[in-house]
C-alpha cells in the first residue's frame, strides 16, 4: 500500500508542477493596449530629426543615447527617454531661448524607431527593424515564419511600459511597439 500511495503521491505532484508551470505566463496585463492609444515616447535607439527654423547648423538627426539624452549643439545633453516629440520640442526650444536664440521654432519627428526582437521558435531569430502598422504576424514573417515546432497560436511579448518591463500572452494579429520583444514558444505536441 505505500507503494500505490507514493505513486499516486508523484503523479500529484507531477500534475500541480504541470499545471504552473502552464500558468507561468498570463495574458497581457491591460497596460499592454492602453499604451497602443497613447502618443510615442522616446527610448534609447530611437533616432530623432531636429529641425530648428533658420538655423542649419542646428538641424540634424540625432539619436537617443543609452542613458536617454541626445547631445544637442550648444545646450549639450538634453533627457529624451519618455518624452514624446512635442514634449522635446518645447525642451529644445527652451534651452535654445536661455542666451541662444530669441524665438526658436523648433521640430522633432521620429526619423529610426528603436529595433524589436524576434526570438524562438522561427527561421530567423535576431534584431530587426521596426515599422509602424508592425503586428506579430507581419514580425514573424520577417523573422523567416515559423519553425515547423512553433506554437502558431499566441506569442509572449516582453514590453518597457513607463519603465516598467512586463511580459503578458498575446495574439499574432496584436500590433508591436518599438523595442518590443517576441518570443515564439515551442508547441506541446
Amino acid at each position: 500500500m505505500t507503494r500505490r500511495r507514493s505513486i499516486l503521491l508523484s503523479s500529484i505532484f507531477l500534475a500541480v508542477s504541470v499545471a504552473n508551470g502552464c500558468s507561468s505566463y498570463r495574458p497581457a496585463p491591460a497596460a499592454f493596449h492602453e499604451v497602443l492609444n497613447q502618443p510615442y515616447r522616446l527610448g534609447a535607439g530611437d533616432r530623432i530629426r531636429v529641425t530648428v527654423f533658420e538655423q542649419d547648423g542646428l538641424t540634424n538627426t540625432y539619436s537617443v543615447d543609452q542613458s536617454g539624452y541626445i547631445s544637442f549643439p550648444l545646450v549639450g545633453a538634453i533627457p529624451a527617454r519618455g518624452h514624446t516629440a512635442q514634449q522635446l520640442e518645447s525642451e529644445i526650444a527652451a534651452k535654445l531661448r536661455q542666451g541662444y536664440l530669441r524665438d526658436p521654432d523648433v521640430s522633432v519627428e521620429i526619423d529610426r524607431y528603436r529595433p524589436i526582437f524576434v526570438m524562438g521558435e522561427v527561421g530567423a531569430a535576431g534584431q530587426y527593424s521596426y515599422v509602424p502598422g508592425l503586428t506579430v504576424q507581419k514580425a514573424i514573417a520577417i523573422a523567416g515564419g515559423y519553425s515547423p515546432r512553433a506554437n502558431q497560436e499566441s506569442v509572449d511579448i516582453t514590453r518597457d511600459i513607463n519603465g516598467k518591463v512586463m511580459t503578458g500572452r498575446v495574439v499574432t494579429s496584436d500590433p508591436l511597439m518599438p523595442g518590443d520583444t517576441v518570443y515564439v514558444r515551442e508547441r506541446l505536441f
